[in-house]
């Protein structure tokens, strides 16, 4: 049986209000200080460390007078009882401290504001002093989630009536800017958080390889935090890991280990203790970097370089930062396992890489081949800026949870992403070495606040004391003058508090709240439209707080959160607080946000179809009196609206509708299209373009009903669709076009000769899209394993006609030529293919009329059997992509053949046509102001309470889309209608000949 010895001191058993009446009693002389020691907050469970050493606590009671008050904390690295034998006193508020040090902020609730008598002053009495928080504030970067922390140091932020003098208000003492005189921090853990730092980047490393296929001798790290100290964590690290590199090497598969470092630091010295301790490990000099290296330290100097082109120069960086840009992610990146950065960054200085940045350096590894395999793949970031010097850290990690993967919103799905290890308490994982470090270089500083604040004052050092000084954020209830420019960021959280109310006119109206969930590529327009609006606040919630913030700029009443999606109890928060809802998320994501509006009775809008999951949530919605309102996009959206409206008009005119044919399609413009292979760019998933080409189609044409089974749909589209003088297009049937007789209020099918939907694209792309998948490119049963991009047609066509095609140029044409017979469509697919690089240049030849893709770089090729039709749409989504300074077209028509209702069958008809053509501009893309507007006009609409209708519903009530088309018309993107007589050149004769010839391809 084991015993565990109880300390005499313990507090076990005793409540916090006993321990106070046990261990404090106000025994104050006049020139006494009182220092407080918090516990940390609750809420960060692997925070073991404490400002002061007991060592430390006995010196400042034996030699300097002090009295020392410490909260119980059974998680802290040195016990309870140990403070109260070096002679500090249990209190469970700290109220009595001159003086509360801390190492991370202070929970708001813990927080103490109000003053305290200090000693005696020069006219006789205690005087009373404000009291100094000492800590890790994390609000001198702009940290807007901790603006309100900073806020209760600042007399404008108090409440009214609020009658404390200024000089009473509490100061807010930050240890990051308490400074040497040359400059360099000198109370921090940074050390310990490159130690820390490396070994649990070392852990995010091995399980990144082992989702690679590989197991690392990595896989063996320690953790750290599960070791009473250093020197048992080395020695794990000498035998466990470093030992079987050195004697059986590191795995070829994803070798050679190839580690880089910012920054100069105590965390560069703390990482290179570790890396210093590699077998054979070294070190090398960045233009060596293509070369089998290990370790790379990479300076300033080597990655930072002027915008005109010159040379980087220490001073004259700091002195004009918005002169340099980093070339981090050309220079470095794309030749790195592991990047540990230690680099800090401030507002204002060039980012070690943005998100742009990490796309290329992901595109560029792809493209190394086998030498890219686990390149750029993790990152150990130790400094841990959230989106700061890596813009594409979303947030921290914890010692629980110590890496995730990160993707920055916009990444291309074939990019993998990158696995961030970013641990905001890294030294904490070595509690008891980091505290007694911190609280030595700590002591100086503190003896010298304690010293100066005794009524004489008397043996002050003037240097350290000088140095606290200037570590001030907030004092006398101002901020210091240097952290003057943390008004914006504390404006931009004031005005999220008072997001409820604006001073209008005379008295305070309420303001009207929408939260928009997502900021993607069409919550542009959405957020101008909105933001138009005075009496109305958004919020723009989003993963990634850059755009949201970018989104924001200039706009008094938007405010940018950052917001994981999958935190339901945040998402639930800001349903709560808002008026109406915004959903810009995936189309999967809508009806959990959805179902949440519903609980908390708030109308939702989004642009996407209604799906079977979002329409099974009407009836509740109904109860709870909610509009959940959907396609109010393009389309599904735009296009709903205007048929609506002139099925309408023509009603309104005694007009019988015959027939309704309406084709919409969203394109590169045309002088971004020529050359490229489908005449196509994808600004949505590829996949879902591969999908829809393979699902039936229904229609009606020329009295004749017509069923397309899948793989009849690319042989039957329609080869000229006559909407333009000047461009041409062809159409595919979209799904079911006879469900729509009843969304518009149409006759029975019956007495429709025509009622069809369609897709628009330029000419080539169906006949193209056909011999794809002829070949095998959409099959979606059978994986096959690539060896190369260049294998995948060939091994497409080998399962799709079940024999063993040899990898020889002739034997590959032969293969092609036995499926497509006419000459000229082989050539076509052979240059398509080869351009895509799909099959190799060889089967070409010097004669081919096109040139393949010169970008050179393709996604990463899965390591599992994927079928084709993934690996066709992943790198569709890559050679296929919009660049930046293309720019897009949207194209949309109806045309609705009319005539008397009295007239007998035969009468005159009249051709009325409806239609939208917009291009993008610089300033948003033709999809995104036909996205995002519609919706931001719905959306206030429904905040102003004039939209009636409950449950789930698309845009066909006429309130709805009447006031859409107004504000389109407005916004430069209204209809423009034309009618005619009959004469036969309508576009439901022009298909309907095509289909009635027998037309297929």
């Amino acid at each position: 049986m084991v015993a565990i010895r109880r300390s005499p001191f313990s507090l076990r058993g005793l409540s916090r209000s006993a321990c106070s009446r046990a261990f404090y009693t106000s025994t104050r002389r006049e020139t006494e200080v009182t220092i407080g020691i918090r516990r940390e907050d609750p809420g960060r469970i692997w925070e073991r460390r404490c400002p002061l050493t007991p060592e430390a606590v006995n010196k400042l009671v034996s030699e300097h007078d002090v009295e020392v008050l410490i909260q119980d904390c059974e998680r802290r690295v040195w016990r309870t009882s140990e403070y109260l034998k070096a002679g500090a006193k249990v209190h469970d508020t700290l109220e009595p401290a001159h003086i509360v040090l801390g190492i991370k902020e202070t929970p708001l609730s813990e927080l103490l504001t109000s003053s305290i008598p200090g000693p005696a002053s020069h006219v006789g009495g205690p005087q009373q002093l404000p009291r100094m928080h000492v800590m890790f504030s994390h609000t001198i970067k702009g940290q807007l989630y901790n603006m309100e922390l900073l806020s209760k140091f600042l007399a404008e932020y108090h409440a009214p009536g609020d009658s404390r003098p200024r000089g009473s208000l509490p100061w807010l003492i930050d240890y990051e800017l308490l400074l040497n005189p040359d400059g360099k921090r000198s109370v921090s853990f940074g050390w310990y958080a490159g130690v820390a730092g490396v070994l649990e980047a070392l852990n995010a490393l091995a399980h990144t390889h082992l989702e690679l296929g590989v197991a690392s001798p990595l896989l063996y790290t320690p953790r750290p935090h599960t070791y009473p100290d250093l020197e048992s964590i080395m020695t794990v690290m000498r035998d466990r890991v470093f030992g079987v590199i050195q004697s059986e090497g590191f795995p070829a598969g994803v070798g050679p280990l190839v580690i880089g470092i910012t920054g100069k630091g105590r965390v560069t010295e703390g990482t290179r203790h570790v890396l210093d301790q590699l077998p054979n490990v070294e070190y090398v000099s960045v233009d060596r970097l293509q070369s089998l290296v290990y370790v790379v330290h990479a300076l300033p100097e080597h990655y930072l370089q002027r915008r005109d082109g010159g040379r980087y120069s220490r001073d004259d960086y700091y002195v004009n930062p918005d002169a340099y840009e980093a070339h981090f992610h050309t220079k470095i990146a794309p030749y790195l396992s592991l990047l540990l950065n230690g680099v800090g960054w401030s507002p204002g200085f060039p980012r070690l890489m943005t998100n742009a940045q990490l796309r290329e350096t992901l595109e560029v590894t792809l493209n190394m081949g086998a030498r890219g395999k686990g390149r750029f793949a993790c990152v150990g970031d130790i400094s841990c800026d959230v989106q700061g010097g890596l813009e594409f850290l979303p947030s921290p990690s914890t010692l629980s949870e110590p890496f995730f993967r990160a993707r920055p919103e916009g990444l291309p799905a074939h990019l993998p992403g990158v696995t961030m290890m970013a641990v905001d308490i890294l030294p904490s994982a070595l509690p008891r070495e980091a505290s007694q470090h911190f609280s030595s270089r700590l002591m100086p500083y503190l003896t010298a606040l304690i010293e100066s604040r005794r009524s004489r004052g008397q043996g002050v050092d003037n240097e350290k004391l000088g140095a606290v000084m200037k570590a001030v954020v907030a004092r006398d209830g101002v901020l210091a003058e240097q952290h003057r420019w943390l008004q914006t960021p504390l404006g931009i959280w004031k005005a999220s508090k008072e997001a409820g109310a604006a001073n209008i006119g005379a008295g305070v109206v309420p303001k009207k709240k929408v939260l928009m969930l997502g900021s993607g590529m069409v919550a542009g327009p959405a957020v101008d439209e909105i933001c138009k609006r005075s009496d109305v606040r958004l919020v723009i919630a989003s993963n990634s707080l850059a755009e949201a913030t970018r989104l924001a700029t200039d706009r008094a009443n938007a405010i940018p959160l950052l917001l994981d999606i999958s935190n339901k109890d945040a998402v639930e928060r800001l349903i709560e607080e808002a008026d109406v809802i915004i959903s810009l998320l995936p189309a999967p994501l809508h009806p959990p946000v959805a179902d949440l509006c519903i609980q908390h009775k708030k109308h939702l809008v989004t642009a996407s179809y209604i799906s079977p999951a979002m329409r099974s949530l009407h009836e509740r919605a109904i109860a709870a009196d909610v509009l959940l309102l959907n396609e109010i996009g393009l389309d599904p959206g735009i296009d709903h609206c205007s048929a609506l409206s002139l099925i309408d008009s023509l009603r309104e005119q005694k007009k019988e509708i015959v027939s309704f044919t309406s084709f919409c399609g969203g394109l590169p413009a045309p002088e971004h299209a020529e050359g490229i292979p489908l005449g196509y760019k994808f600004s949505w998933s590829p996949k879902g373009v591969l999908t829809a080409l393979s699902n039936d189609a229904r229609f009606r044409l020329n009295d004749k009903k017509y069923h397309l089974e899948h793989d009849e749909l690319l042989t039957h589209y329609f080869p000229d669709v006559p909407l333009s003088d000047v461009l041409k297009f062809e159409g595919v049937p979209n799904r079911d076009s006879l469900s729509y007789a009843s969304v518009y209020g149409l006759h029975s099918l019956q007495q429709l000769r025509t009622l069809l939907r369609g897709t628009l694209r330029y000419p080539g792309f169906c006949r193209l899209m056909g011999m794809f998948k002829a070949i095998g490119l959409f099959e979606s049963q059978v994986p096959i394993q690539l060896s190369d991009w260049s294998s995948l047609a060939r091994q497409a066509l080998e399962h799709r006609l079940g024999t063993l095609i040899m990898d020889d140029a002739a034997s590959i044409r032969s293969a092609f030529a036995d499926l497509i017979p006419d000459a000229s469509d082989c050539e076509t697919l052979l240059d398509a293919l080869h351009w895509l690089s799909l099959i190799p240049s060889s089967v070409v030849g010097a004669s081919s009329g096109t040139t393949q893709d010169s970008s050179g770089q393709l996604p990463l090729i899965p390591t599992h059997g994927t079928p084709p039709i993934d690996l066709f749409a992943a790198l569709l989504a890559h050679k296929l992509r919009f660049q930046p300074a293309e720019r897009d077209l949207v194209v949309l028509a109806h045309e609705i053949v009319a005539r008397p209702a009295s007239a007998a069958t035969g009468a005159d008809e009249e051709v009325h046509r409806s239609s939208l053509i917009a291009y993008g501009n610089e300033s948003a893309s033709a999809m995104a102001k036909c996205v995002g507007l519609p919706v931001a006009f719905a959306a206030l609409q429904v905040l102003d309470g004039k939209v009636k209708g409950r449950g789930v519903q698309g845009p066909t009530e006429r309130e709805v889309y009447t006031h859409i088309l107004g504000r389109l018309e407005e916004a430069g993107l209204g209809m423009k209608e034309s009618v005619h007589k009959q004469t036969g050149s309508s576009v439901e004769v022009t298909l309907a000949q095509h289909m009635e010839g027998g037309y297929r391809v």
